[in-house]
């Protein structure tokens, strides 16, 4: 997995550091914060340092859960959803890709829960982005 870029406590990610790094896939950024906040109204928008990955992570939270977390890449970022286990026949029914079911499917364990994780380089990404939100925002 590449390495996130935030990774200067001393720097509080702003849009314009975001987008001064991820470039033209700025678009996909806004689109994706755009329709998260009309899906989501209540949804809120966290940035916080964590000190055992060194790294700066932002964080959708829906009624006290993270609906995902997003890290920042050279060029692009990526997004980050964890479900357990109760989640798999939802996804696997999803109109996710294929290669996104199997990838969670046989994903890494952590405990009861499973990842997935998609990096943002189209808008078919923020397409899956979008299926995957609605299916973590309504498991309990």
């Amino acid at each position: 997995m590449e390495p996130l870029v935030l990774t200067d406590k001393s720097v509080y990610p702003d849009d314009d550091l975001i987008f001064s790094i991820i470039g033209s896939n700025s678009v996909y950024w806004k689109k994706l914060l755009d329709s998260i906040r009309e899906s989501y109204p209540a949804s809120e928008e966290v940035w916080k340092y964590y000190n055992d990955g060194k790294n700066w992570l932002f964080r959708i939270i829906l009624k006290k859960k993270t609906l995902f977390w997003i890290g920042v890449l050279a060029d692009t970022f990526r997004i980050t959803f964890y479900f357990g286990d109760k989640a798999e026949p939802a996804i696997l029914k999803s109109s996710l890709s294929e290669e996104i079911k199997i990838a969670f499917i046989n994903g890494k364990r952590y405990g009861n829960l499973r990842a997935i994780t998609i990096k943002v380089q189209s808008g078919e990404d923020i397409d899956n982005v979008l299926i995957v939100a609605g299916i973590k925002a309504v498991m309990k």
